[in-house]
């Protein structure tokens, strides 16, 4: 029987009463590499925010592994999130900030310990782990925030434009690594508008659009289905080539 990393059930929700998403259902799959595309102001962070628990539906339910991700507070301890903006002490280094957050997840001083010396050489850190944040490149503050994201070995892991600003030997070494920690139990749920990296990363996807899934399934199977040869194709097809704001 399939276990379901994350389940979204009957789901509304609303801005200021203006209805914006109704009867919204999605699974995500256990060790699944999931991508949520669309167009600008399509719901993509909303959905994210309602599955992390940011946002609480107005009805209907979100679960982890079962859990209420609004009602449950140990789900907390298992989502990991990386997002667009970076989430570091610019001032701190990179292992006083791993050793910061690694606190604020409730990890002891030797899974600290353990768990940033880990990173810092896995994400190739290591040489600049007593530098300031601010002094680096975009690639390398991309790393840091990923590292962030994961040191308390998260179940689930949420990504939102995980490689936006790098070069190209950064988001090949940052695709990689999140491909590792999938191949090792991290369900990762990821969105982005580089829909070639996506495509390279992904192996179920859900397009919206106007706060409605207008597609989901096994990425490939719903890229030949619709006679195209990419993701990018596809997006096109089922959201149009119209300017959005």
């Amino acid at each position: 029987m399939e276990t379901f990393a994350v389940e979204i059930n009957n789901v509304q929700y609303s801005y200021d009463s203006n209805p914006f998403i109704n009867n919204l259902n999605l699974s995500v799959k256990q060790n699944d590499r999931f991508g949520l595309f669309g167009p600008n102001g399509a719901g993509k962070t909303t959905i994210m925010s309602l599955m992390t628990g940011l946002l609480k539906p107005k009805a209907g339910a979100v679960t982890v592994f079962g859990k209420s991700v609004s009602a449950d507070k140990r789900v907390k301890s298992i989502l990991g999130f990386v997002p667009q903006d970076f989430s570091f002490y610019s001032e701190l280094t990179p292992k006083e900030n791993l050793q910061f957050f690694g606190a604020w997840y409730g990890l002891n001083k030797t899974e600290i310990k353990s768990r940033t010396e880990e990173l810092l050489s896995v994400l190739g850190l290591s040489d600049v782990a007593n530098k300031q944040v601010k002094l680096f490149s975009g690639g390398m503050k991309r790393r840091v925030n990923i590292a962030i994201g994961v040191i308390h070995k998260p179940q689930v892991l949420f990504l939102d434009e995980p490689t936006a600003g790098v070069d190209i030997q950064s988001r090949h070494a940052i695709v990689n690594y999140l491909k590792d920690i999938n191949a090792k139990g991290t369900t990762l749920i990821y969105t982005s508008h580089h829909l070639k990296e996506a495509e390279e990363l992904c192996q179920h996807i859900a397009l919206i659009d106007e706060g409605k899934i207008i597609a989901h399934g096994e990425m490939k199977q719903l890229i030949e289905s619709n006679n195209e040869t990419t993701l990018e194709g596809l997006f096109l097809k089922l959201t149009g080539n119209a300017y959005r704001d």
